[in-house]
Protein backbone atom coordinates (compact mmCIF):
# COMPACT_ATOMS: atom_id res chain seq x y z
CA UNK A 1 0.00 0.00 0.00
CA UNK A 2 1.35 3.09 -0.86
CA UNK A 3 2.03 5.50 1.93
CA UNK A 4 0.27 8.59 2.66
CA UNK A 5 2.07 11.56 4.30
CA UNK A 6 0.81 14.72 2.54
CA UNK A 7 -1.37 15.28 -0.77
CA UNK A 8 -2.01 18.73 -2.49
CA UNK A 9 -4.27 18.50 -5.48
CA UNK A 10 -7.31 20.74 -7.05
CA UNK A 11 -10.55 18.55 -4.77
CA UNK A 12 -13.28 17.47 -7.08
CA UNK A 13 -16.35 19.01 -5.88
CA UNK A 14 -19.46 16.46 -5.66
CA UNK A 15 -21.57 18.72 -3.58
CA UNK A 16 -24.36 15.50 -3.34
CA UNK A 17 -25.67 13.60 -0.21
CA UNK A 18 -25.88 10.05 0.54
CA UNK A 19 -23.84 9.00 -2.46
CA UNK A 20 -23.92 4.90 -2.33
CA UNK A 21 -21.98 2.63 -3.05
CA UNK A 22 -23.72 1.61 -6.14
CA UNK A 23 -23.79 4.66 -7.46
CA UNK A 24 -19.84 4.62 -6.96
CA UNK A 25 -19.71 1.54 -8.66
CA UNK A 26 -22.77 -0.48 -10.31
CA UNK A 27 -23.28 -4.23 -9.78
CA UNK A 28 -22.08 -4.93 -13.43
CA UNK A 29 -18.84 -4.03 -12.02
CA UNK A 30 -18.42 -6.12 -9.06
CA UNK A 31 -17.51 -9.43 -10.99
CA UNK A 32 -13.59 -9.22 -10.66
CA UNK A 33 -12.12 -9.67 -7.27
CA UNK A 34 -8.68 -7.56 -9.04
CA UNK A 35 -8.58 -3.90 -7.84
CA UNK A 36 -7.05 -2.88 -10.58
CA UNK A 37 -9.47 -1.73 -14.08
CA UNK A 38 -12.17 -0.34 -11.89
CA UNK A 39 -11.38 3.22 -12.41
CA UNK A 40 -13.69 3.12 -15.66
CA UNK A 41 -16.64 2.23 -13.63
CA UNK A 42 -16.48 4.52 -10.85
CA UNK A 43 -19.45 6.87 -10.74
CA UNK A 44 -20.58 5.33 -14.44
CA UNK A 45 -24.38 6.27 -14.52
CA UNK A 46 -23.51 9.67 -13.66
CA UNK A 47 -20.01 9.99 -15.55
CA UNK A 48 -21.12 8.32 -18.85
CA UNK A 49 -24.83 8.29 -20.64
CA UNK A 50 -26.47 5.41 -22.28
CA UNK A 51 -23.62 4.91 -25.41
CA UNK A 52 -20.73 5.34 -22.83
CA UNK A 53 -20.36 8.64 -23.98
CA UNK A 54 -18.69 10.86 -20.86
CA UNK A 55 -21.01 13.39 -19.66
CA UNK A 56 -19.27 16.99 -20.12
CA UNK A 57 -20.73 18.57 -17.08
CA UNK A 58 -19.76 15.63 -14.66
CA UNK A 59 -17.23 16.58 -12.48
CA UNK A 60 -14.84 14.25 -12.86
CA UNK A 61 -14.93 14.40 -16.61
CA UNK A 62 -13.55 17.93 -16.46
CA UNK A 63 -9.85 19.30 -16.69
CA UNK A 64 -8.10 19.92 -13.68
CA UNK A 65 -11.08 17.43 -11.92
CA UNK A 66 -9.70 14.33 -14.27
CA UNK A 67 -6.54 14.28 -12.51
CA UNK A 68 -7.92 15.51 -8.77
CA UNK A 69 -6.59 13.09 -6.09
CA UNK A 70 -9.05 14.67 -3.45
CA UNK A 71 -12.94 14.35 -3.61
CA UNK A 72 -14.84 16.76 -1.76
CA UNK A 73 -18.63 15.40 -1.44
CA UNK A 74 -21.72 15.53 1.31
CA UNK A 75 -23.33 13.80 3.99
CA UNK A 76 -22.75 10.02 4.28
CA UNK A 77 -20.91 9.41 1.62
CA UNK A 78 -20.69 5.59 0.73
CA UNK A 79 -23.85 4.42 2.46
CA UNK A 80 -25.79 1.78 1.09
CA UNK A 81 -23.74 -2.00 0.49
CA UNK A 82 -20.81 -2.58 1.73
CA UNK A 83 -18.74 -3.64 -1.49
CA UNK A 84 -15.15 -3.01 -1.08
CA UNK A 85 -14.91 -2.14 -4.73
CA UNK A 86 -15.72 1.09 -3.80
CA UNK A 87 -12.91 2.24 -2.68
CA UNK A 88 -10.57 0.00 -4.49
CA UNK A 89 -13.06 2.32 -7.53
CA UNK A 90 -11.89 5.28 -6.60
CA UNK A 91 -7.96 4.46 -5.58
CA UNK A 92 -7.91 3.00 -8.64
CA UNK A 93 -9.06 6.57 -10.45
CA UNK A 94 -6.51 8.49 -8.11
CA UNK A 95 -8.53 9.39 -5.74
CA UNK A 96 -6.51 8.95 -2.13
CA UNK A 97 -8.95 11.15 -0.01
CA UNK A 98 -12.19 12.13 0.36
CA UNK A 99 -13.69 14.72 2.68
CA UNK A 100 -17.03 14.65 4.13
CA UNK A 101 -19.16 15.88 6.93
CA UNK A 102 -19.93 12.09 7.78
CA UNK A 103 -19.91 8.52 6.09
CA UNK A 104 -21.40 5.05 6.34
CA UNK A 105 -19.31 2.70 8.88
CA UNK A 106 -18.37 0.19 6.42
CA UNK A 107 -16.95 1.90 3.82
CA UNK A 108 -15.09 4.48 6.00
CA UNK A 109 -13.63 1.38 7.40
CA UNK A 110 -12.69 0.01 4.12
CA UNK A 111 -11.25 3.35 2.90
CA UNK A 112 -8.67 2.95 5.32
CA UNK A 113 -7.64 -0.51 4.60
CA UNK A 114 -7.40 0.61 1.13
CA UNK A 115 -5.23 3.54 1.48
CA UNK A 116 -7.61 5.99 1.43
CA UNK A 117 -7.90 8.60 3.90
CA UNK A 118 -11.71 9.95 4.87
CA UNK A 119 -12.18 12.84 6.62
CA UNK A 120 -14.76 13.78 8.23
CA UNK A 121 -15.28 17.62 9.18
CA UNK A 122 -18.60 19.88 9.88
CA UNK A 123 -20.49 21.11 6.77
CA UNK A 124 -19.41 24.72 7.02
CA UNK A 125 -15.97 23.54 6.20
CA UNK A 126 -16.86 21.20 3.55
CA UNK A 127 -18.42 24.02 2.16
CA UNK A 128 -16.00 25.95 1.99
CA UNK A 129 -13.82 23.14 0.52
CA UNK A 130 -16.48 22.89 -2.00
CA UNK A 131 -15.58 25.91 -2.96
CA UNK A 132 -12.16 26.31 -3.58
CA UNK A 133 -12.72 22.98 -5.93
CA UNK A 134 -15.51 24.89 -8.10
CA UNK A 135 -12.83 28.10 -8.01
CA UNK A 136 -9.52 25.34 -9.31
CA UNK A 137 -8.15 26.37 -5.88
CA UNK A 138 -5.49 23.59 -4.54
CA UNK A 139 -5.54 22.32 -0.83
CA UNK A 140 -2.77 20.12 0.94
CA UNK A 141 -3.95 17.49 3.24
CA UNK A 142 -1.02 17.24 5.99
CA UNK A 143 -1.46 14.06 7.65
CA UNK A 144 0.99 13.76 10.23
CA UNK A 145 -0.16 17.19 11.32
CA UNK A 146 -3.77 16.08 10.88
CA UNK A 147 -4.23 19.40 8.75
CA UNK A 148 -6.37 21.01 5.57
CA UNK A 149 -4.37 24.13 4.25
CA UNK A 150 -6.62 25.68 1.89
CA UNK A 151 -5.19 29.33 1.34
CA UNK A 152 -5.04 30.82 4.78
CA UNK A 153 -7.60 28.82 6.04
CA UNK A 154 -6.34 25.85 8.30
CA UNK A 155 -8.73 23.25 9.49
CA UNK A 156 -8.04 19.85 11.53
CA UNK A 157 -9.23 16.73 11.43
CA UNK A 158 -9.75 13.64 13.54
CA UNK A 159 -7.97 10.17 13.14
CA UNK A 160 -7.47 7.22 15.23
CA UNK A 161 -3.73 7.30 15.80
CA UNK A 162 -3.13 3.25 14.68
CA UNK A 163 -5.08 4.33 11.45
CA UNK A 164 -2.82 7.43 11.11
CA UNK A 165 0.05 5.16 11.72
CA UNK A 166 -0.94 2.46 9.44
CA UNK A 167 -1.48 5.24 6.33
CA UNK A 168 1.50 6.94 7.01
CA UNK A 169 3.61 3.65 6.65
CA UNK A 170 2.02 2.47 4.23
CA UNK A 171 0.63 -1.02 6.03
CA UNK A 172 -2.71 -2.87 5.02
CA UNK A 173 -3.58 -5.98 6.81
CA UNK A 174 -1.01 -7.70 5.09
CA UNK A 175 1.63 -5.44 5.77
CA UNK A 176 0.93 -5.72 9.44
CA UNK A 177 1.55 -9.34 9.40
CA UNK A 178 4.57 -9.26 7.06
CA UNK A 179 5.48 -7.01 10.35
CA UNK A 180 5.42 -9.84 11.97
CA UNK A 181 7.31 -12.44 9.57
CA UNK A 182 10.39 -13.18 12.17
CA UNK A 183 8.45 -13.93 14.59
CA UNK A 184 6.05 -16.08 12.52
CA UNK A 185 9.10 -18.02 10.56
CA UNK A 186 10.76 -18.85 13.98
CA UNK A 187 7.48 -20.01 15.49
CA UNK A 188 6.63 -22.32 12.09
CA UNK A 189 10.65 -23.39 12.27
CA UNK A 190 9.98 -24.45 16.02
CA UNK A 191 6.67 -25.87 15.48
CA UNK A 192 8.49 -28.02 12.15
CA UNK A 193 10.86 -29.58 14.95
CA UNK A 194 8.65 -30.53 17.64
CA UNK A 195 5.34 -31.21 15.73
CA UNK A 196 7.11 -32.61 12.72
CA UNK A 197 3.50 -34.55 11.62
CA UNK A 198 1.63 -31.54 11.35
Amino acid sequence: MQPFVKLTSIPAPLPLINIDTDMIIPKQFLRTIKRTGLASGLFFEMRFDDHGVPKPDFVLNCDPYTSSTILVAGDNFGCGSSREHAPWALLDFGIRCIIAPSYSDIFFNNCFKNGILPIAIPQEQVDALLKAGSDQKEITIDLDQQKIVCGNDVYDFDIDPFRKQCLMNGLDDIGLTLEKESYISSYEEKRAEEKPWL
